[in-house]
């Protein structure tokens, strides 16, 4: 070996390299082949395992009945072969009481009743503590159906989803509601449209522009069964319609049955839970709002969620006091102090009467606040607030000054800038994101969001077909962020309720209010202000990652599963390790579910889980005992 030439020294080392370089190549190309003859072999089809609910669920839960494509129609397949949650250890969570079938966490009426009164503070929102918070899944009624479609829901919907019929003869002459057989029949009345809505949204259409597009936002406050934004739909007006959980029991409940957007919630001590300037109309039929009491505050928090030019309408008592004063049951003098009263603050918030006519009257809130400004020279109060984050609405306390407009450089701009008309409005670049008021959004970040959400549509349109088969009505957002899901679906008959999770940064609420679409403010630790059962579809796109930290994940699960109608859809995007814990939870609570690669592919690391929760009602689990 002392011998040997450098030469063959060489020679001997780049054979070893040679093998190696072999060796390595060859065992790549092995697991190569065994890989992709593992891919070939079929996973069980979650279809499969739902035909086995004692439910028609091929119609129900967007399974087709047609076993040759139900791979093309709903595939929950997990490509990227991650075999998990495959332990027989499930932790099934029971059911609770059927006595909680109406359970509404933080509008409780038992719960409400220990809060001050004053303020109709009471009927706030007051959620459970850690220890009063349930661990078990919110019962359907006994003869639980599947609300009608839309269009027919509208009209009607059955009474034993809500057996409730006290407002059937409460508001019997005023026809808001009526009980035909197994079923609910909405004539479209109201206690100020007595010739229905159709007739009273004309008569307000005569007063302003209601049907060029310029108006697309509204809310209405203190709302019955939601009649008004039930037929301002098919203007393309989408209305926030709220009312407190109160003696006029399941009202937005019956709301939301028709696939009419509500909430419930109340004008007493607190902020909205929506971002300025959110409205281009805000409207109250007899709402019974005191309007003129506590400086104004009720008038000055409609001024902070009106867009700069948007409308309020006032008809019922005081408007048109001198012809309805005795049906009231109320003094000539007392109904003109209170018009008077409300007139002035009006005037002190610079809104301008536009006009009275008949049992309407119309004010409008300014351009901007150029005028304003000057005349608190004169007009000492409401004063205009200093430094106050106009858009922070979350367990924030009504303020009795004016929410200032951002600056302008002439009386005629509009402040924060002009919104398109709709249809276009839902797709041009909001105001906020053009003056650059949403950190780290542009104009080129909104424009890709667009199309990441044309790529997920066509996706999900692939897995989940009552998507566009007019299965789904109510579709919740629960991380909203630029109202890319809402502005994916707009050609299809569905609203969606846009979430912006409570305190995020950048907030991004207003910029989907700009858009043309509805949401709320929501802290996924609490639970929602909304009835049991009143969602079809809930996307949760990284909910999961933001609040895993912050609170119990089972709460979360379970508050989804509360709102969920039986035979729901949710669709989840996260980590697969985020997915994994979701999914054993799940397990646990009645939902079939799989894992999915995401739209771009298997080297994602987001993947997709669609979860359906399966039908059961309070009835059939006691049987089954």
């Amino acid at each position: 070996m002392a011998n040997e030439s450098p030469k063959q020294h060489q020679l001997e080392a780049k054979r070893k390299r040679l093998t190696w370089i072999l060796g390595v190549s060859g065992l790549c190309v092995l697991f190569y082949v065994l890989g992709a003859w593992q891919h070939t072999a079929t996973p069980t089809n979650l279809a499969q395992s739902i035909t086995k609910v004692a439910c028609d669920v091929s119609n129900l839960s967007g399974v087709s009945s047609n076993p040759s494509s139900q791979s093309a129609v709903l595939d929950f397949n997990s490509h990227h072969q991650i075999q998990i949650n495959k332990t027989d250890s499930v932790n099934e969570i029971p059911p609770c009481d059927m006595s909680y079938s109406e359970y509404t966490p933080c509008q409780d009426p038992q719960r409400g009743r220990k809060f001050d009164r004053n303020m109709m503070k009471y009927r706030e929102r007051h959620c459970p503590t850690k220890d009063e918070l349930l661990l078990c899944l919110i019962p359907a009624p006994p003869k639980y159906k599947t609300p009608f479609k839309w269009p027919q829901s509208r009209d009607y919907a059955w009474y034993d989803n809500i057996p409730h019929n006290e407002l059937s003869i409460e508001k019997a002459v005023q026809n808001w509601i009526q009980v035909e057989g197994d079923r609910f029949r909405f004539p479209g009345g109201g206690t100020m449209f007595p010739r229905g809505a159709d007739a009273y949204i004309d008569d307000i259409s005569n007063l302003i522009p209601l049907n060029d597009g310029s108006i697309r936002t509204a809310i209405d406050t203190g709302c019955g069964v939601a009649s008004w934004g039930a037929y301002l739909l098919k203007r393309n007006i989408i209305s926030m319609s709220f009312a407190p959980r109160d003696t006029h029991e399941a009202q937005v409940w019956f709301a939301l049955e028709r696939g009419v957007p509500a909430m419930i919630g109340i004008m007493a001590s607190q902020r909205l839970p929506y971002p300025a300037r959110a409205f281009d109309m805000a409207h109250c039929s007899r709402c019974l709002i005191p309007w003129h009491q506590n400086g104004g505050l009720y008038l000055i928090e409609v001024d902070r969620v009106l867009r700069p030019g948007g409308y309020w309408i006032l008809s019922g008592p005081p408007i048109h006091w001198k012809k309805y004063w005795r049906g009231w049951e109320r003094t000539e003098e007392d109904l003109k102090q209170e018009q008077d009263a409300i007139e002035d603050v009006a005037k002190r918030l610079c809104w301008k009467k536009v006009v009275e006519k008949g049992d309407l009257s119309v004010w409008q809130k300014p351009l901007n606040h150029i005028e304003c400004t000057a005349s608190r020279k004169i007009l000492k109060t409401p004063h205009i607030c200093k430094s106050d984050n106009p858009d922070a609405a979350w367990y924030k306390d009504m303020e009795t000054c004016i929410t200032p407009l951002p600056e302008v450089s002439g009386s005629d701009e509009v402040a924060g800038g002009v919104v398109e008309k709709w249809p276009a409005r839902a797709f041009a670049i909001p105001p906020r994101i053009r003056s650059g008021s949403i950190p780290g959004v542009n104009a080129e970040k909104f424009k890709e969001d667009n199309d990441l959400w044309k790529d997920r549509m066509a996706h999900y349109k692939n897995i989940i077909s009552p998507l566009t088969q007019g299965r789904f009505r109510n579709i919740m957002d629960m991380n909203a962020q630029l109202g890319g899901f809402a502005a994916a679906l707009v050609k299809y008959p569905v609203w969606v309720m846009n979430v912006v999770p409570a305190n995020s940064n950048p907030d991004t609420l207003g910029v989907v209010y700009e858009r043309g679409f509805i949401g709320s403010y929501q802290d996924w630790c609490e639970a929602v202000s909304t009835y049991p059962r009143t969602y079809d579809l809930i996307h949760a796109g990284g909910v999961f990652s933001i609040y895993q930290d912050r609170c119990d994940i089972t709460h979360i699960l379970l508050e989804m599963d509360r709102i969920l109608r039986p035979e729901g859809t949710v669709i989840f995007r996260d980590t697969v390790e985020v997915l994994v814990k979701i999914q054993t939870i799940t397990n646990g609570m009645r939902w079939k579910s799989q894992i999915m690669d995401h739209e771009s592919g298997p080297f994602n690391p987001e993947k997709i889980l669609v979860a359906v929760k399966t039908y059961w009602t309070g009835q059939a689990k006691q049987k089954q005992q």
